[in-house]
């Protein structure tokens, strides 16, 4: 099946897209791609009603689904998609190219692979607040004609906004922080047995909730914003990411990641807020774990660059989120001639900062020790485009949504929670590592995602070590 990319495009006005994002509740697989907090702050895209193809479960999917969809010309499309792939990947796929690490399953069964081919979407410039409609005309997939989609999406764009009820119960860490104090030290042992020289760990948490998952979305935004947030829903969930973090970042010839190694927790008032960003640094330990993770994504560019092609950007550079500061540094590669954007994710996916380093035979041991599929967690959200380009983060700082029945109570009464979310908090190990400093770290990190969920009817945290 083939389809043909006549794009038109419609000028809205300033209307920002987690506003729309609740409003086109109604059109299937909706994917949202947003960078409207924190740095940089520029473009952002919302997708629905996707044609029918299904990705395979491959980081190689957008390549065999844009083989099916034909650039027919149209409007001009302003910013980085001009229709396409979007949707995320599992961390679970594993290292493309690499034998498969074995990884028990993830916890719910999803896919490791969602989304599919868009030609309906909104696109935002986040600096000068204006919002285009791009519908595909003539896709081909006996929809109702463009003129009739773009009628009914402006009709629900005009809605009035409302406010939705949201509730949540107790936050429950799944590995308790004596076990999770455990994996560290057997990381530790690893690294001191030379089999790796550092890896990320995680662990999951677990809420039950009340409310639909893009308003989760909406409240998770407002209260731990990011530069790289998205969502995207599939019959039988959603992911809600509030990632800082870059994987890729690609313009059809220069390719670009930003890994973070190294975090500390933001203080609350200003003077002691500047001496925790001295001090992270200053970090050695963080300054040479960003180090060897620097060096990881430049071997994985190289794979797929130009003979001496690769270079460093801002080693180290500190940038500031809400609840954390962070590490990070830019690895920047000139991609060869006839690399295209699928080759080069393949050769970055999973990002080295959430594996550790070498690469696969951390990811081995991140297996064991955790005892159970990562699934999006870590994996990666974003788009290839007609045109090439691509641009995914890594999915951290992110909340899995799943529909579920669940005995609850609020103000004395029995009410069911009518879902679930949960979400992985995690940090890298390096044989500098303090277990319980390492645990301590996790937490932080979890604060912004368990302030979203606070006041709205949380009984109690179960984040401390029971």
């Amino acid at each position: 099946m083939s389809f043909a990319a006549r794009l038109t495009v419609e000028e809205l006005g300033d209307i920002p897209l987690a506003a729309a994002l609740v409003r086109l509740r109604g059109h299937a697989r909706r994917v949202l791609l947003e960078s409207a907090r924190g740095f940089p702050s520029c473009w952002s895209v919302l997708a629905f009603d996707p044609l029918p193809p299904r990705p395979t479960e491959s980081v190689l999917a957008p390549r065999e689904l844009l083989a099916a969809l034909e650039d027919c010309g149209g409007d001009e499309v302003p910013g980085p998609f001009s229709g396409g792939f979007l949707g995320a990947f599992a961390y679970d796929l594993g290292a493309h190219g690499e034998r498969p690490v074995v990884v028990a399953p993830e916890p719910w069964g999803w896919p490791r692979v969602i989304g599919g081919l868009y030609v309906d979407f909104l696109v935002r410039d986040e600096r000068a607040r204006r919002t285009w409609l791009v519908l595909g005309e003539d896709p081909g997939d006996c929809r109702a004609s463009r003129a009739q989609r773009a009628e009914r999406v402006r009709a629900e764009l005009a809605r009035e906004p409302f406010d939705e009820p949201l509730a949540s119960g107790e936050v429950r860490r799944c590995t308790d922080s004596t076990t999770h104090i455990a994996r560290v030290e057997r990381c530790r042992r690893f690294i001191g047995a030379g089999d790796i020289y550092q890896a990320n760990l995680a662990h999951r948490m677990t809420c039950p909730v009340r409310g639909e998952p893009d308003a989760w979305f909406t409240r998770l935004r407002e209260r731990n914003p990011a530069p790289y947030m998205g969502f995207a829903e599939f019959e039988g969930g959603a992911l809600l990411s509030a990632s800082p973090e870059l994987l890729l970042e690609f313009d059809g010839r220069i390719a670009r990641t930003r890994p973070i190694k190294g975090t500390i927790a933001r203080a609350g008032d200003a003077a002691a807020d500047e001496e925790a960003r001295a001090r992270l640094l200053a970090s050695e330990k963080d300054r040479a774990e960003l180090a060897m993770i620097v060096d990881l994504e430049r071997n994985d560019l190289g794979r797929v660059a130009r003979a001496g092609g690769v270079w460093v950007e801002g080693f180290p550079h500190l940038e500031s989120y809400a609840r954390v500061h962070h590490l990070m540094a830019d690895v920047v590669a000139e991609v060869s001639s006839g690399v295209d954007a699928c080759a080069v994710l393949a050769a970055l996916f999973p990002g080295g900062s959430i594996t550790g380093a070498p690469k696969l035979r951390a990811m081995e041991v991140i297996a064991e020790l955790e005892g159970e599929g990562r699934g999006f967690y870590c994996g990666a959200l974003g788009f290839v485009d007609l045109r090439g380009r691509a641009a995914f983060n890594i999915l951290i700082r992110t909340l899995l949504w799943r529909p579920r029945a669940l005995p609850g109570a609020e103000e004395g009464r029995s009410k069911p929670w009518t879902g679930e979310l949960a979400f992985r908090v995690g940090g890298g190990i390096t044989w500098a590592s303090d277990a319980a400093a390492e645990d301590r770290e996790t937490l932080a990190k979890a604060a912004g995602i368990v302030d979203a969920l606070a006041g709205t009817g949380v009984v109690a945290s179960g984040l401390q070590a029971r």
